[in-house]
């Protein structure tokens, strides 16, 4: 069994994680959670098997764990806690409306990755969020090149559509 230095792990990877879990989430205090939950997921994993990759271990468990926290805040907070905190958050930065425009795109964005089937979600957050290349998506979640563009397909297909159905309802209701 082997034997890791974790000090070391978390002052390496630790920004990494970091960013992956800020991206998805937009807050500090469930970023904290995550990072937390993601390095105790990898001292359990490393403890029953070998790790091969401890960067694509830990970005995967990143992921994950931030996916699965949207999911819940998404749910406990139904949708309008969540639009609140977009709007306090950088309200003094460049121009208002900009900034207002942006962070409901973001809001929606984080919504509707919530509501993705988890693979497709992991994939789309690995492509885009982390800048993995599809080979890079399919070994993290050990799947083929394949498999890895069809889920990336759909996720970005649902998002689109899931938008669209937004925007089209917000024309509806705007005078």
């Amino acid at each position: 069994m082997q034997v890791y230095d974790w000090q070391a792990i978390v002052k390496d990877h630790g920004p990494a994680v970091w960013q992956t879990a800020y991206r998805l989430l937009g807050n500090r205090s469930d970023t904290a959670d995550c990072f937390q939950e993601t390095f105790l997921g990898a001292l359990e994993i490393s403890r029953a098997q070998s790790v091969r990759s401890m960067s694509g271990l830990l970005v995967r468990l990143a992921t994950t764990r931030a996916i699965d926290k949207l999911r819940q805040r998404c749910r406990r907070e139904k949708y309008q806690g969540i639009r609140q905190e977009a709007s306090l958050a950088g309200q003094d930065e460049g121009d208002p409306s900009q900034h207002a425009e942006t962070e409901e795109l973001t809001l929606r964005l984080r919504v509707a990755i919530g509501q993705l089937p988890a693979q497709e979600a992991k994939a789309f957050c690995l492509r885009y969020f982390n800048e993995m290349s599809y080979r890079e998506v399919a070994r993290e979640l050990e799947i083929t090149t394949g498999t890895a563009g069809v889920l990336l397909h759909r996720a970005k297909t649902r998002l689109r559509a899931t938008l669209e159905d937004e925007r089209a309802e917000i024309d509806e209701v705007s005078p």
